[in-house]
């Protein structure tokens, strides 16, 4: 009996760690693909603001006032 046992806690074990090991790469493959999904996104944001001060910085630029010297 005790051979069976061993033989049982063995392979109950291994399937453990495989189910394990199956798990953590299932997790690891979700997690990688969320972060590049979030990273284009923030990219997006990135992108968009840096046109958004570009044009304002230009209008800045344009619409500068010319700076008369008063007499004294």
């Amino acid at each position: 009996m005790g051979y069976v046992l061993r033989v049982r806690l063995a392979s109950f074990f291994t399937g453990a760690a495989v189910a394990s090991a199956a798990g953590l790469f299932f997790l690891h493959k979700d997690y990688k693909i969320a972060h590049r999904g979030i990273s284009e996104q923030m990219n997006g944001v990135y992108d968009s603001l840096d046109g958004r001060l570009s044009s304002l910085e230009k209008l800045k630029d344009v619409e500068a006032p010319i700076r008369v010297e008063a007499a004294e």
